[in-house]
């Protein structure tokens, strides 16, 4: 059967598998998939020894979305877009087909995630629904629950200590949010949900049960990212909090990330080695965070854009900033968390809203990069990288250090 299920789990190998003895079969994995991209696309990938960080390709434009486009997940070799039209639809690659649409009439869809066999959708209506693939019907999303589950509500309706006051004269179960889930993250078998309610509440993947209700924020969260057992939510009230488990299991909290006053916070990003840390505001900054044991400083400060940073996306060694100018900042990451800008990309004609990318799929020496956006589409870029070699040897040429004279 041709599912998503089963796909995803043949297509996205472990970190602990990408090794030497793999690079051949790799190295053939990409050059076939790089000539199904020009069969399909017509897409022909300049010469890797001409390759310059300029030499980006738009490789598709996806439209199919009644509304804007609100966010992105990446699973194996399907793409997930939803948009503020209720809409969910699967995007199968190489071909960029379109392989299942579903979720039409439950709350423009927030956010999306995806694990195992499990796809959860977060929505305005402030419920969190979980999606599998049909056993019994090729290509279509079946509805299996929602967050909070009816079990978890009646074992907890009957007790007033389980409810917490959400406004003025208004009552709620501490398991429900009262107000639009604006992302969701899913780290070490849990998911974590983050709502324009200024809380953050975290979720058992296997049983679906709510676990635990922070009151993270004095407003609106806006992202959150979770890497190596700390979990970053951003947030409206200009701040990135940093969260991990405590002696008796429960969350709370590790540091605080300051960013400009009175600023919000749109989007957060962290390095696969967990000590660098980047949020992208409102006023078009970047800040960037070294993580030192349980302390985070700046780094870094700079301004990516006229107008707001809405997403950003981190792939290896380059950031993406997709702003409400339309555009998407190519960044290359230096050293000490510093950050360089490398190449602009153009082409939505609305803000960008949202920014995948995956660096396991390099291919003809670059990866894939999507972008979706306020226009209704979502696109896909074929983004170049560097030498790394290379430029290891022109930053010594260039910065000849002191200290290796004396070596």
């Amino acid at each position: 059967m041709n599912t998503l299920v089963s796909k995803s789990k043949l297509s996205t190998p472990s970190s602990s598998s990408r090794s030497s003895n793999s690079s051949c079969s790799s190295n053939e994995s990409n050059e076939s998939y790089l000539m199904e991209l020009q069969r399909v696309n017509n897409y022909d990938p300049p010469p890797q020894q001409c390759i310059s960080i300029t030499s980006h390709r738009s490789l598709a434009i996806l439209s199919g979305h009644v509304g804007s486009v609100s966010c992105l997940a990446l699973c194996g070799e399907f793409i997930l877009s939803a948009s503020q039209g209720k809409d969910i639809i699967v995007w199968q690659q190489p071909d960029l087909r379109l392989f299942a649409k579903f979720g039409q009439g439950d709350g423009s869809v927030k956010a999306l995630a995806t694990v195992g066999n499990k796809v959860f959708t977060a929505h305005q209506d402030s419920r969190i629904r979980v999606w599998k693939v049909s056993r019994s019907s090729e290509n279509v999303f079946k509805l299996v629950d929602t967050l909070p589950t009816k079990k978890d509500y009646l074992g907890k309706f009957m007790k007033q200590s389980n409810y917490v006051v959400t406004r003025r004269h208004h009552k709620r179960l501490w398991i429900e949010h009262s107000d639009s889930i604006s992302c969701l993250v899913v780290h070490n078998g849990l998911v974590y949900s983050g709502s324009w309610d200024k809380t953050l509440k975290v979720w058992n993947v296997c049983d679906l049960k709510c676990l635990e209700s922070i009151k993270a924020h004095d407003d609106a969260i806006n992202g959150l990212v979770a890497c190596k057992g700390i979990v970053y939510s951003a947030s409206a009230d200009g701040k990135i909090k940093a969260w991990g488990k405590g002696k008796e299991g429960l969350h709370c909290l590790k540091g605080v990330l300051e960013g400009h006053k009175d600023v919000s916070i749109n989007s957060v990003v962290v390095s696969d080695d967990g000590n660098w840390v980047y949020g992208g505001s409102s006023d078009g900054y970047v800040m960037g965070y070294e993580k030192s044991f349980e302390n985070w400083k700046v780094v870094c400060e700079k301004k990516a854009h006229e107008m707001a940073v809405l997403c950003m996306c981190l792939i290896g060694e380059f950031l993406f900033t997709g702003s409400a100018d339309k555009s998407i900042g190519i960044w290359k990451r230096e050293v000490f968390g510093k950050i360089c800008k490398v190449g602009v990309i153009n082409g939505h004609e609305g803000p960008v809203k949202c920014l995948q990318g995956s660096s396991s799929n390099r291919i003809g020496g670059g990866f894939l990069l999507y972008s979706g956006s306020l226009d209704k589409s979502v696109r896909v870029w074929w983004v170049p990288r560097y030498d790394e070699k290379t430029q290891v040897e022109e930053s010594i040429n260039q910065h000849h250090h002191p200290m290796l004279a004396k070596c």
